[in-house]
């Protein structure tokens, strides 16, 4: 077959840029191992691309949807998204806050003896009764 030129797949896409990308996107399907709908005649992979859509020997539409796929950073999907309160949704439970105490009770003797370890390191950096400076650190 003679070469293909862009008058020949003009006629199925008006617009060149469009008829562009989807060369584009059939050759990079070619490449990946797509079958192709024409023989080949020792032509590149664009050049048999063009061929394809200047034969009408593919569905442009499922093509055109192949494009925009792969065009796609995010997908959308079906199921609707919470709404965001700025806070973020954060389960925060007594176990997270105090790890390796399994209940009320517990985290309650914990904080205690925080506090009473506290007060003791409080009460030695007191001057004692004779008025010495404490220990230094």
């Amino acid at each position: 077959m003679a070469r293909v030129t862009v008058e020949d797949c003009v006629i199925r896409v008006p617009n060149r840029f469009d008829l562009v990308m989807l060369a584009a996107r059939r050759a990079r399907d070619i490449l990946s191992g797509a079958a192709l709908t024409i023989e080949r005649d020792n032509d590149k992979n664009p050049v048999v691309a063009l061929r394809e859509i200047a034969d009408d020997t593919l569905s442009l539409d499922a093509l055109n949807n192949s494009l925009i796929q792969g065009m796609q950073k995010h997908v959308e999907s079906d199921e609707p998204e919470e709404e965001d309160t700025g806070f973020g949704a954060v389960d925060i439970s007594l176990d997270s806050m105090v790890p390796g105490v399994s209940n009320e009770e517990e985290i309650e003797e914990v904080a205690a003896a925080e506090e009473i370890e506290e007060e003791g390191i409080e009460a030695k950096d007191e001057p004692d009764a004779a008025g010495d400076d404490p220990e230094p650190r």
